[in-house]
């Protein structure tokens, strides 16, 4: 269900999820933090791949109301819980093994009419830099960060994050089609230099049908494809 939640559910978030639940079915963390979870796709999606602990945040309360809806009636529920709060003020009572987040994607652009949309599209209340230093903060040092960007903000992110000592592993660059540019980017950040795995996806072909690769990845998650 996604009626109370200003964001709704599209399809790079869901690429993003179906990314990082492979990502988390291979590393096999223990303790898992969605930072800005929303309806809770990211978290439901990764329960399907682990049994870890998920604990989902969210500074939208209207949010978090519907994250615990929609995770009371999945068969994980056990794993899953979603908090409102700022993760800035989260005290570091607990790191993580995995941190995941969709952070707001905009900083200091015209701001929408609802403040529900206002907190979940811009970036005023977390920055990409507020967020760096969060995971830092949160993560445990053999952990692993994923996080979904546009592409055009993927440089500056990558910026931002080495100077708190994350450093991008994996870096997956989407397309709309195998027409379009890249418009967003996944990358996987972690506390140890590696060497760069990179990679691109294109959701759907010259004929406007899902990609082969598109379909291999949310085989698990999509109905019909």
């Amino acid at each position: 269900m996604q009626d109370k939640c200003s964001m709704k559910v599209c399809t790079d978030s869901c690429v993003f999820g179906a990314w990082m639940a492979g990502k988390i079915g291979i590393k096999f963390p223990k303790k898992i933090l969605d930072i800005g979870s929303g309806t809770g796709l990211l978290s439901l999606m990764a329960a399907q791949k682990t049994s870890a602990l998920i604990h989902a945040i969210d500074i939208d309360k209207n949010a978090v109301v519907q994250a615990n809806e929609n995770f009371e009636l999945a068969p994980w529920a056990k794993q899953l819980q979603a908090f409102y709060g700022d993760v800035k003020k989260l005290p570091v009572l607990v790191k993580y093994d995995c941190i995941i987040s969709n952070p707001p994607f905009f900083e200091d652009d015209l701001m929408p009419y609802k403040e529900e949309k206002k907190i979940s599209k811009h970036g005023n209340s977390l920055r990409l830099s507020d967020l760096v230093i969060v995971v830092g903060q949160l993560l445990e040092d053999d952990g692993f960060f994923g996080v979904l960007l546009p592409y055009l903000r993927t440089e500056y992110f990558e910026k931002e994050a080495t100077k708190h000592s994350l450093f991008v592993t994996e870096k997956l660059q989407v397309k709309q089609s195998i027409k379009h540019d890249y418009f967003r980017t996944i990358l996987l950040l972690e506390k140890k230099q590696k060497p760069l795995q990179l990679s691109e996806l294109a959701i759907r072909d010259g004929n406007n049908e899902y990609t082969p690769e598109f379909i291999e990845l949310l085989k698990d998650y999509y109905l019909h494809l």
